[in-house]
């Protein structure tokens, strides 16, 4: 199979938006193309390849086997270009270039705001951002879809490198009227009766949840599955149940005094964020401006914003 001198990099970019949308109809609009054009211009790269790449579900098209092995490849490939052309910028010496960062979900309450510090002091850099959960970042962190990414551990999973950016306290958190709303350093077990709610498997809110319980010995009497941050914090605030949750999801309800932070004795309970990239990549210099930044600049910013909610310490 040798198809590699007939296809195009518009080929591949349309092949790419196509995947991530699974509609030749959205992707020619974000392309500004029409859909005749995209379907003319995936045809071409499929008989280039001499397998099918989309099959069709009803409405709707999915990727074939082919097609999901190409779009790690197609990535890689745009990527490198991405590179490529910042190398190439670099050299000028101007301060100009593309970024790409990945977010996990509890990331996106906080990190626009440090994007937004950092595009005022370099407006000549274009930086994008992605959220995803963690399991999807990684995979585009090897496809070099992305640059770097924030979250709350250091894989193990990939050959990359992480560095610490900040403190990451999670918080118990109940409904503003809640009776325990004021009680200073309560046992855990006091709130054996509660409805606890948890993210989906897999998160890490809820495997740090899970160590929790089983730090303290403790079983609630009830847990609810949630598949966001948002559905948490409103069932609490509509007084459906306790939640131990990320304080950096929180800048809006504490202000407005919508939930109540619990002080539990071993609580908080500290992660720690990260920016982490692949080992093979060499960070161009808008990238390494940019991570330069998050390590001055992201701890402060946290514990300015934050700190005044954690539970201060009893004094005798």
């Amino acid at each position: 199979m040798n198809f590699v001198r007939n296809l195009t990099l518009r080929q591949l970019q349309i092949f790419v938006v196509a995947a991530r949308h699974l509609s030749y109809a959205r992707a020619a609009e974000e392309l500004h193309l029409t859909p005749p054009a995209v379907s003319m211009q995936l045809k071409q790269l499929e008989d280039n390849v001499g397998l099918p790449l989309f099959e069709r579900l009803g409405r709707g098209v999915a990727l074939t086997g082919a097609g999901e092995l190409l779009v790690h490849h197609a990535l890689r490939i745009l990527g490198e270009i991405k590179d490529a052309e910042a190398s190439l910028q670099s050299l000028a010496g101007a301060e100009t270039g593309q970024l790409s960062v990945g977010l996990v979900s509890t990331a996106k309450y906080f990190m626009p705001r440090l994007l937004a510090k950092f595009a005022q002091a370099h407006p000549g850099i274009d930086v994008q951002f992605t959220v995803g959960n963690r399991e999807s970042l990684l995979q585009k962190l090897q496809d070099n879809a992305i640059d770097l990414a924030v979250m709350g551990r250091i894989p193990v999973e990939i050959d990359a490198h992480g560095e610490p950016l900040a403190t990451h306290p999670y918080v118990l958190i109940g409904p503003a009227d809640h009776p325990l709303r004021t009680a200073r350093r309560f046992d855990l077990q006091e709130l054996r009766h509660e409805p606890f709610l948890l993210r989906e498997e897999g998160s890490g809110s809820r495997r740090v949840a899970e160590e929790m319980f089983k730090n303290h010995l403790f079983t609630p009497a009830r847990t609810i599955s949630m598949g966001s941050n948002e559905t948490i914090k409103q069932a609490v605030m509509a007084g459906m149940g306790i939640a131990l949750i990320s304080l950096h999801t929180l800048p809006l309800e504490l202000k407005t005094g919508e939930v109540s932070v619990f002080d539990v004795i071993g609580t908080p309970i500290e992660r720690t964020w990260y920016v982490v990239h692949m080992n093979a990549k060499r960070l161009l210099p808008a990238g390494v401006r940019f991570r330069e930044f998050l390590l001055d600049e992201a701890a402060p910013a946290l514990a300015h914003e934050f700190s005044a909610w954690l539970p201060q310490p009893v004094t005798a």
